[in-house]
């Protein structure tokens, strides 16, 4: 299902099988997401190949996940093919046209698996959704059109999960189950000990071995989706920024370089009693810029946020950005809101037209002079990608503001060297306090460590002797 643990643990896999010295890639034939990555050549994938490509030591692309689907409502989203947008279509249509895309699948694998030794290959939700297995080019059906074996990893943690793997089984049909070469029971809390006759029961249930029991890790790497347990971390410390939580929040990772501050909280809040008084408000990036500033406005966010704008630092990031000026048109429907304009926020003095063409890069360079809070940024390295429908006034401007409320369209422009560090310091000064007390440390070293931690923990838990012999074929 859903959340089972199914992105971490192909990380692991993908970090485990390089120090063993395979070149391995990762693949996830259809995404469904809301946080994604430009690569080098400007093609859109989802974070959790990103993560994945970065465990397995390669640079991300977009063969790596060549269907993302970004929802824009309940019942539809942006399809994007090979890293580009082939247009929005509901949930029907999709389901409708989804063997069109098939042939864009095979290619991306093919060539990925021209290229590595091993794909690790991630499902989506579960593989048995009985009602859309007919048109399944992400689970058992992909399993089958590029002959791979499968495991089957269940949660722990939330409960039953003897009913949801022997369900799981039990729901397959009788091809696909011989696909299935091992069992995971992912999230475990306490004495495995205890867990063992469950397992031997559901071994002989299923017909299927159990390889290994993972615990509950405790492991900073980025998060797929809004299920991640960061955006419920509600504890302020010596440095409080607070994150506006969208109803269609998109790259929430792009604030992950504040948190590598011990003494730093990154609370993310949807209603004003959660706001209380930060020392930074950050309007993320959404897919749906319209329809969150009328969510903003009609939940009292708006205006609160305004009101502490007036002495606490303001920073928008993307459609964050878009809501700061002073209007938005959508004359093409390009949001499809029913609305062709709305009035923004009106901090920053510029307007934003949505068009047809979704701009789409990596971006990097020297930031031109900043005046006000964040002036010691002037003339610092940046480098980060765009992913927008609109074009701003002054969307040339890789940061515009001024005073203490500031707006840009590059998704992680916090990740290069040394700004969120001066955003902080500059924090700190007018808090009186010094920028040490918040004790830092070195991120991309960090991330290193987890990726380094989360493959120690695969390797202890999991067979990785019976794995290679089920990559072998042998099994």
């Amino acid at each position: 299902m859903s959340n089972a643990g199914k992105s971490l643990l192909c990380a692991g896999l993908c970090r485990v099988l390089k120090d063993m010295g395979y070149s391995v890639a990762p693949f996830k034939s259809q995404n469904m997401a809301l946080n994604s990555f430009i690569t080098e050549d400007g093609k859109e994938m989802g974070r959790a190949q990103v993560v994945q490509a970065e465990a397995a030591r390669k640079v991300p692309d977009c063969r790596m996940n060549p269907i993302l689907l970004k929802p824009t409502t309940d019942v539809g989203s942006q399809v994007i093919v090979n890293g580009e947008v082939v247009g929005n279509m509901r949930a029907m249509e999709y389901y409708r046209r989804k063997r069109e895309f098939v042939p864009y699948v095979m290619e991306a694998y093919n060539g990925l698996s021209d290229e590595n030794d091993i794909i690790v290959i991630e499902g989506a939700g579960s593989p048995a959704e009985i009602n859309l297995k007919d048109q399944d080019i992400v689970n058992m059906g992909l399993a089958e059109m590029v002959d791979a074996p499968v495991l089957l990893v269940g949660d722990i943690d939330r409960g039953g999960v003897f009913a949801q793997l022997y369900g799981t089984v039990a729901l397959l049909e009788e091809n696909e189950r011989k696909r299935i070469k091992g069992i995971i029971v992912n999230k475990f809390r306490g004495d495995v000990e205890i867990l063992k006759p469950g397992l031997k029961k559901l071994e002989e249930l299923c017909g299927v071995p159990v390889i290994g029991v993972v615990p509950y890790m405790h492991v900073d790497i980025d998060d797929e989706d809004s299920l991640s347990e960061r955006l419920t971390d509600k504890a302020r410390k010596l440095i409080d920024i607070a994150v506006i939580r969208l109803p269609r929040i998109s790259n929430f990772t792009d604030f992950s370089a504040f948190e590598r501050f011990e003494n730093v909280s990154l609370r993310y809040v949807d209603r004003v009693s959660e706001l209380h008084n930060p020392d930074m408000i950050i309007l993320p990036g959404t897919k749906s810029t319209i329809s969150d500033l009328i969510w903003l406005r009609e939940s009292g966010l708006e205006a609160a946020v305004k009101k502490l704008s007036e002495t606490t630092l303001l920073f928008g990031i993307c459609g964050g950005y878009q809501m700061l000026g002073n209007l938005i048109e959508d004359p093409l429907q390009v949001e499809a809101t029913n609305l062709t304009s709305i009035g923004g926020m009106g901090l920053l003095p510029f307007e934003t037209v949505f068009e047809c063409e979704k701009k789409q890069t990596q971006v990097e360079g020297k930031l031109p002079e900043i005046k006000g809070m964040l002036s010691s940024l002037t003339g610092m390295g940046y480098k980060g990608y765009e992913i927008h429908m609109g074009r701003s006034s002054v969307e040339s401007l890789p940061v515009t503001g001024d005073g203490n409320i500031y707006g840009s369209y590059i998704h992680g422009i916090f990740d290069a060297e040394g700004i969120a560090d001066t955003i902080l310091n500059a924090i700190c000064e007018k808090k009186g306090i010094g920028f040490e007390t918040l004790n830092a440390f070195d991120y991309d070293e960090y991330k290193e460590r987890q990726y380094d931690i989360l493959a120690e923990n695969i390797r202890e838990s999991l067979d990785m002797d019976l794995i290679m012999k089920i990559i072998d074929g042998k099994i």
